[in-house]
């Protein structure tokens, strides 16, 4: 195989990974949380093809030998943790993050997980139904400051603070009941996308990655809005226009494609 199809059927295969993001991001526009997903791309296998010394005149301007790219590859996919424009719901369970922090939640798996969807919800305890536990949208429980279940009466009304303390209003009794552990990321970047909106930690690493939003200090620790929702930060026109554009690009790749076969075809015939 010459080197302008391996170029080509590489870059090709780059740009659809590339299509990919940008169809994931699409489809996430309207979930709540959603942090949209970016490319970085390197040349692959750049070589220089070196000329005989009969190119090795004297004056000569140009340099010698003769580049040679394998097309381009991801090298890298990261999330922009950039936060999404704020929606008010009046849903006393929707929650909204203002601030460099995280909902903590218990997994499908058993694993401690992280989102910004707040679109919570309460599930009643099947042992007692006058008691239910506060999940995500997927089923998740969240948890508190301990790591903990939260456990509220279903029969209530919720308030919850800025600080995430989670009062039970039944009439004109209120008890606390929990307060919402909040985790603020320090190495963002170090967290692994699970779901549209859940990350976790890379196995047996914690440290140095996030801290608990509360041993910040006070300036730099995230409030809870209630009623409130945080929407996707994906901007639908920037993605359709990217969209246009690497579609575009596959497009060119595939023709070169074609036209390396096609000459390739042409030099064995006259070959034959």
């Amino acid at each position: 195989m010459n080197n302008s199809m391996i170029s080509a059927m590489v870059s090709m295969n780059g740009i659809q990974q590339r299509l990919d993001m940008i169809a994931d991001n699409m489809a996430n526009v309207n979930t709540a949380g959603y942090k949209r997903k970016e490319a970085a791309f390197q040349d692959t296998l750049n070589s220089v093809m070196q000329q005989s010394s009969d190119f090795q005149l004297g004056g000569r301007a140009t340099p010698l030998g003769l580049s040679m790219g394998f097309g381009s590859r991801m090298s890298e996919l990261s999330v922009n943790f950039k936060q999404g424009t704020l929606k008010e719901t009046g849903n006393m369970t929707d929650l909204a993050i203002e601030g460099n922090a995280m909902f903590q939640v218990l997994t499908l798996d058993g694993e401690v997980g992280f989102t910004r969807a707040g679109n919570f919800s309460v599930q009643p305890n099947p042992e007692d139904q006058a008691m239910g536990y506060l999940v995500t949208s997927l089923g998740h429980p969240v948890l508190d400051e301990e790591g903990e279940l939260i456990e509220v009466p279903t029969g209530s009304k919720l308030h919850i603070d800025g600080a995430g303390n989670i009062i039970a209003v039944d009439g004109e009794v209120e008890t606390e009941v929990g307060r919402i552990g909040l985790v603020t990321p320090l190495r963002p970047d170090a967290l692994i996308q699970k779901d549209s909106s859940l990350f976790v930690l890379p196995p047996g690493v914690r440290e140095g990655i996030i801290a608990a939003t509360s041993d910040l200090p006070e300036e730099e620790q995230a409030t809870i809005r209630q009623g409130v929702l945080e929407n996707s930060n994906v901007d639908l026109a920037n993605e359709m226009a990217e969209m246009l554009k690497v579609q575009r690009a596959y497009q060119l790749a595939a023709r070169a494609l074609t036209s390396s076969d096609t000459m390739m075809n042409l030099a064995n015939n006259l070959r034959g």
